[in-house]
């Protein structure tokens, strides 16, 4: 039983160590979320950021945990460091010495730290005298502002506290890789987002008790709830398994390889990254467009990139289509997976080692990326057709797809995973009786 597990869980002295300290540190992040910048009316700030959910602004707020809305110390979240590390991966596709360092091991993992730790810092600090100076321009229909005395001071304030919880939000995630259990940046995020479901059951609970949704509809959208999230999992867990032989190989009197054994291609190769990419280059044209002038021409164009659009939508899926190809051939190459298997003294059965074998990888992941991306496209675009048709609130129907569903799984999977590789360690049972969670192991 499930029950059973979680005892066995906190049997264990060591997990159960880790455990409570993850959850220490989340605490202190969520606790971030709530210490505002000095020198900003709160209320005010509330009652700007209404109009602002739909931008830019508002995918900014999903990632820092509903801390950006409130212009709180930890309200960059921890994008600054996700868009650093993006960076220096896709130097390390350009730059022959960002190639080299990410084939040196831990020495070059470690230079490669520095780097994006040095890049989270600068890109805080542009991100935060941006964010400042936006700040001031906040200003209600009564002729209230945001930040009621503006000026330089405000700005150096404003970016040496949210670069500092920017950077603070990198170190707590360290803290959780080195001491904790998960992926602490991950979890961070996770944790960020899982922090608007009980505001948005509750406004779902509201619209059911009122009578504006029955009972039926409820179970029908608890229904549908579950089959994405079980289509999100089989698509965060898809792998197709490649057949690999070892030649055997005598080094002294010790025989080495012959074996049978398989390539794991995962079919997300490129994860949740497309609809990142796709949903921010969406929202310029959207964040842009809510300072133009109101005439004809820009009320027509803010009517093409309304989430309720077929033109928002088709461009979108369009986007995130590009862009899983895209993000797939810079996180996995054919050509070093071949040299590797061919210095390794591998072969795929019936394809030449070299070439031939970087061609066949490469037809195979091109034909497995696009039901991928088209699956990416229609889970992100599933928000904003049950928000139009439905009636659900935005707030509730982003999790029923999108960005956030993605994270949510992918984070809850790879947590799963951890724990149930310390509970077998032990001769524990995982979460499951017959043995690791499908597609944990191979």
């Amino acid at each position: 039983m499930i029950i059973d597990t979680f005892r066995n869980v906190f049997k264990i002295h060591d997990l159960r160590k880790k455990i409570l300290f993850t959850i220490m540190i989340l605490g202190i992040e969520r606790i971030g979320t709530h210490v505002v910048t000095p020198g900003i009316d709160t209320a005010v700030l509330t009652e700007g950021f209404r109009n602002l959910q739909n931008t830019l602004f508002g995918l900014y707020d999903l990632f820092a945990g509903g801390a950006f809305q409130k212009a709180a110390i930890f309200g960059l979240g921890i994008m600054p460091y996700i868009s650093a590390s993006i960076i220096i991966q896709l130097m390390g596709a350009v730059f022959p010495h960002f190639q080299k360092l990410q084939k040196e091991g831990d020495e070059g993992r470690k230079k490669i730290m520095q780097y994006t730790r040095y890049g989270t810092l600068a890109i805080s600090a542009a991100q935060a005298a941006g964010v400042a100076i936006f700040l001031q321009s906040i200003q209600i229909s009564d002729g209230r502002l945001a930040v009621p005395d503006p000026g330089l001071g405000f700005i150096l304030l404003t970016v040496l506290s949210m670069t500092s919880g920017t950077m603070l939000i990198m170190w707590l995630g360290e803290q959780i890789d080195e001491h904790g259990i998960g992926n602490g940046i991950s979890l961070i995020i996770f944790i960020g987002i899982i922090s608007r479901l009980p505001q948005a059951i509750s406004q779902e609970f509201i619209q059911f008790s009122s009578g504006e949704r029955t009972l039926l509809a409820e179970v029908l959208l608890l229904a549908l709830a579950f089959g994405i999230i079980y289509v999100v999992v089989l698509l965060t867990q898809g792998t197709r398994k490649i057949p690999v032989q070892y030649a055997k190989r005598v080094v002294g009197r010790r025989v080495y390889g012959g074996v049978n054994t398989h390539f794991p291609m995962k079919v997300n190769t490129a994860g949740v990254m497309p609809i990142i990419f796709a949903q921010a280059l969406m929202f310029v044209p959207q964040t842009l467009l809510t300072f133009a002038p109101d005439n004809d021409f820009f009320i027509m164009l803010q009517g093409w990139f309304s989430y309720d659009s077929w033109a928002y939508w088709i461009i979108y899926g369009l986007m995130i289509v590009f862009f899983t190809y895209f993000y797939t051939a810079i996180a996995l190459n054919p050509v070093d997976v071949a040299d590797n298997l061919k210095k390794q003294g591998g072969f795929i059965p019936g394809v030449r080692p070299g070439k031939k074998t970087a061609e066949y990888l490469d037809n195979i992941l091109t034909r497995i990326t696009l039901p991928a991306s088209i699956f990416l496209a229609i889970i992100a675009i599933i928000p904003a057709m049950l928000a139009k048709w439905a009636g659900i609130p935005f707030s509730l129907a982003s999790f029923f797809g999108g960005t956030g569903l993605l994270i949510i799984v992918g984070v809850a999977l790879d947590f799963l995973q951890q724990i149930e590789s310390q509970l077998f360690e032990r001769h524990y049972d995982g979460f499951m009786k017959s043995g690791a969670i499908k597609g944990r192991k191979s």
